[in-house]
């Protein structure tokens, strides 16, 4: 039987979201994220080392994050994609196997470079293939339900880390991840990629790097995408970090506290499904959903209360919900030979606001509650809905 050349895309197109759904699921799927950090205290760690642990975890990602985004320019997206889950599990592996200082460091390490090979290229092979089938239009909707299976792993793994973990401690919880991690990486190698790739030698990662940074420095609609993503990324994936700490000061019991972080992530994954419907914002919509966003968090963090934890869930939805359409605006903005690159780039800069972020919060809450510093760090958001409102309104002047 012949297909129609409307089946075909479609065939298409769901191979690659299935394939993409189920790879960002099992990415996220790690039962050791609710209890390395005890793993380390277990060993014998002092609060500094496993901050220095955290901070190596960071560094790397920082140092690798670019280089690795025009290397997946330069050479196959898909081949980076599987090859940091198995970087990931050898680090898994060195925790269970021998766990010490040097064996933690040295997995951090190798799950900071897994990371950075994925991201970048990853959001670039899935752009590339959707326009290749003629539905890059789609790409907001399919990042956003991607997103949305990110989430659902990890809900899932920390579901299952407790019974798993009581059953055959440390050992069984790292296990399960590696396998996870191996399992992610059979599923990358069956994404889709029919990109003609550049050659590696004049048009190598290296030049790739240069000409994608020219690329920033001349185009201004290029250079402004690029940095609404940090943007809106940075803040609320910071104070993600400490939500524990804000519902626990409203004065619920400590066996409540979960569930409610359940009930924010829950906001978080609707903002994700979100995200195909809401692309028609534009930049008008988009700067008007932001204001509303910070609204929310400064109200729903200086309320201490259920309802006002239920307003951090909406605030925390609507950033998710922002971060994708920022990734949406530079992927369309963007030459596909330089995709990764520059996504990666977007991805650094959002790190490095992370990191600030972090300071930030440090420096308020030495002598502000926490409900204060989450209402403080609302007004980021509130500056970049102004200037994305400006910008709007100089492009609309003749």
């Amino acid at each position: 039987m012949t297909l129609s050349p409307a089946r075909v895309p479609a065939t298409g197109v769901r191979r690659l979201t299935t394939t993409l759904y189920g790879y960002s699921f099992l990415d996220d799927f790690v039962l050791l994220y609710p209890v390395y950090a005890l793993l380390f205290a277990d060993t014998g760690m002092s609060l500094w080392q496993i901050s220095s642990l955290f901070a190596l975890w960071s560094v790397t990602g920082v140092l690798l994050e670019v280089p690795s985004g025009a290397w997946a320019d330069a050479v196959s997206r898909r081949r980076l994609l599987w090859i940091g889950p198995l970087l990931t599990a050898a680090g898994f592996a060195l925790w269970v196997a021998v766990p010490s200082y040097w064996a933690f460091a040295a997995g951090f390490v190798l799950w900071g470079a897994g990371g950075a090979l994925g991201s970048g290229a990853l959001e670039a092979l899935v752009y590339d293939e959707l326009d290749r089938l003629g539905a890059a239009d789609r790409y907001a909707g399919v990042m956003g339900r991607s997103r949305a299976a990110r989430l659902l792993g990890t809900v899932s793994s920390i579901g299952l880390a407790g019974p798993v973990f009581a059953r055959g401690g440390y050992e069984a919880v790292g296990a399960a991840s590696f396998v996870a991690c191996v399992l992610t990486a059979a599923v990358a190698t069956r994404l889709p990629e029919h990109r003609v790739r550049a050659e590696t030698g004049d048009e190598g990662w290296a030049k790739t790097l240069r000409t994608g940074l020219a690329e920033v420095r001349g185009d201004r609609s290029v250079r402004g995408a690029l940095l609404l993503v940090p943007a809106v990324a940075a803040v609320w994936g910071a104070l993600d970090e400490y939500t524990p700490l804000l519902v626990r000061d409203i004065g619920v019991a400590e066996a409540t506290v979960p569930y409610l972080i359940m009930l924010i992530w829950a906001g978080v994954t609707l903002g994700s499904l979100l995200t195909g419907p809401a692309e028609r914002l534009g930049t008008t919509g988009l700067a008007a959903l932001l204001a509303a966003g910070a609204l929310a968090l400064a109200v729903g963090a200086a309320a201490r209360s259920l309802a006002g934890i239920a307003l951090v869930s909406l605030a925390f939805a609507v950033f998710q919900l922002a971060e994708v359409l920022a990734d949406v605006r530079l992927q369309h903005r963007i030459d596909e030979s330089r995709r990764a690159t520059l996504t990666s780039v977007a991805s650094l800069g959002t790190e490095l606001a992370t990191v600030v972020t972090f300071g930030g919060y440090a420096l308020l809450g030495a002598e502000a509650a926490h409900s204060t510093v989450f209402a403080v760090l609302a007004v980021p958001y509130l500056v970049t809905a102004l200037v994305l409102a400006r910008s709007r309104a100089a492009t609309a002047r003749p």
